[in-house]
């Protein structure tokens, strides 16, 4: 009989309104990647969150370590042997690496202070176990990357010697070499005998790693595949309850630089971040926006939208300079941003879908004394038919949305605002299959409105697919720019890394 060191019976989890999780039941073995895949809202993160004590099922049985079991909070999944890297970073901004690391369970003298050379030895040996060499352990995390964030994330829940390690999309933030090094790290963790729960919208990566595949959706369990017998069409084809459709592809835009300008930047500067970038946005143009993690392609969407006091350059709209001093400077002009951290940083977790997607757009159709609400639920509805947001009702709080789901809830709020330029930073990050061919379509039916729209991509495929023209930027400068019709994958890093070693030859 096999071992097994997680056994989920009938499961059930309800939220006001929606019934997440549906008589979940599968078994993790001992020292196996097993992986979970399925369409956001399949209620993956929900069955995490259960194993690891966010949440406490409705009904149904969990059974650990040949246990049952009923964790209360995460403190006690963490005392039974169980790790959880989440999905959105849970890291306290102000706090060092290593006090992260140690959270909840710091080693204190009799005094009850806490031996900091301790923590930061620990945090140190952890670190360098998962390979991780250029983050001290006395930093505060708010001066980290996200990538060096995720990293930490994972050295938090290394530190518990974790039987079972969750990892809810631990490469979403990534970089290749990163993602290859965790990849292996996972092995080597299956390998000396903890089981891995691994989350991820990257089906290649399944395939890769995983021991076992499950299959979720609409918060049902479907089927259970091996991953040396199956492909990623198959793969699909379950997690959607249909067959792959087509991929979408757009008109591209010939003759771009004909077209009218709607923006254009010269010599935007922020000191430490980027360096004199200078381009032109074209009327209904989609430009994309690459380069390698840490590029400053973050932060030249965040300067143009008003984030940094200390902003150098002009940016031009229509032929005219506009002064950006702050975010509500860069909307009233007609910008808008959808950030990559929707959560930190797109929405009002606490507030209902309708006032989110509504916040900005509400005061152009309301009264000088009254809101119009009959008007302001009228439109929330139409754009949640639009695109396709799945939610019991528009009083539904948008914390209780999946992230695929919140996802479209700003780009609605965009939508509805109808700027004249939309940039959107990752807009695709942690969206399953389906929905990113939702997104792609609502891209480009907003550029044939007139609208021009930024993409920031990691994803070269998708940059190549969307683009009408490419910015390549690198180390915080333009690097260049490609048309569409003679992007590549391999010409895009080939322009980085060629420009690279003709500066420094």
């Amino acid at each position: 009989m096999e071992e097994y060191i997680c056994r989920i019976k009938d499961v059930c989890k309800e939220f006001p309104g929606v019934k997440a999780l549906k008589n979940i039941s599968f078994d993790i073995k001992k020292g196996e990647i097993h992986a979970v895949i399925g369409e956001n809202g399949a209620g993956k993160s929900t069955l995490m969150n259960i194993l690891s004590g966010v949440y406490q099922p409705t009904s149904g049985e969990v059974e650990f370590d040949g246990k049952p079991v009923h964790f209360l909070d995460p403190k006690a999944a963490h005392a039974a042997g169980i790790g959880m890297v989440h999905q959105e970073l849970s890291l306290a901004q102000y706090m060092t690496v290593a006090e992260n690391i140690f959270q909840g369970h710091m080693p204190a003298n009799k005094a009850g202070f806490i031996r900091r050379r301790e923590i930061n030895r620990k945090s140190l040996d952890i670190l360098q176990k998962i390979g991780v060499k250029n983050i001290s352990p006395d930093i505060l995390i708010k001066y980290l990357s996200i990538s060096q964030k995720q990293l930490v994330e994972i050295a938090k829940a290394m530190s518990l010697d974790a039987k079972l390690l969750i990892m809810d999309e631990p490469t979403s933030s990534l970089t290749v070499d990163e993602i290859d090094f965790l990849l292996g790290m996972m092995k080597n963790l299956r390998d000396s005998g903890v089981s891995i729960l691994f989350i991820t919208h990257k089906l290649e990566e399944v395939l890769s790693a995983a021991d076992t595949i499950s299959v979720m959706r609409d918060g049902e369990y479907i089927t259970k595949l091996d991953p040396k017998k199956t492909n990623i069409q198959e793969m699909i084809s379950y997690m959607v309850g249909r067959k792959e459709e087509k991929s979408y592809t757009r008109s591209f835009m010939t003759n771009v630089e004909s077209k009218d300008v709607v923006m254009e930047v010269k010599n935007l500067t922020v000191p430490g971040k980027i360096s004199n970038i200078s381009f032109q946005l074209h009327r209904g143009e989609v430009l994309g926006l690459t380069g390698l993690v840490g590029a400053g392609r973050s932060e030249l969407l965040n300067a143009i939208f008003g984030y940094y006091p200390n902003v150098q350059g002009k940016v031009l709209l229509e032929g005219k300079e506009v002064r950006i001093k702050h975010c509500k400077d860069a909307i009233d002009k007609g910008i808008a941003l959808v950030p990559e951290n929707r959560k930190e940083l797109g929405l009002f977790l606490k507030m209902s879908v309708r006032d989110n997607m509504t916040i900005v757009h509400a005061r152009q159709i309301s009264g000088k004394v009254f809101m119009n609400v009959k008007s302001v639920e009228s439109l929330a509805e139409k754009y949640r038919e639009m695109l396709s947001i799945k939610t019991p009702n528009l009083e539904q709080k948008v914390v209780n949305l999946s992230g695929g789901n919140q996802q479209k809830t700003i780009i609605a709020r965009w939508m509805m605002h109808q700027p004249k330029v939309l940039m959107m930073d990752e807009p695709t990050h942690g969206i399953d299959v389906g929905a990113k061919q939702e997104i792609y379509e609502l891209i480009d039916s907003i550029a044939k409105e007139g609208i021009s729209v930024i993409l920031l991509s990691s994803e070269l495929p998708e940059i190549l697919r969307m683009s009408d023209r490419i910015l390549i930027m690198h180390q915080g400068e333009l690097r260049g720019t490609l048309d569409h019709s003679e992007a590549t994958e391999v010409k895009i890093m080939e322009y980085i890394f060629d420009k690279e070693t003709a500066e420094v030859s």
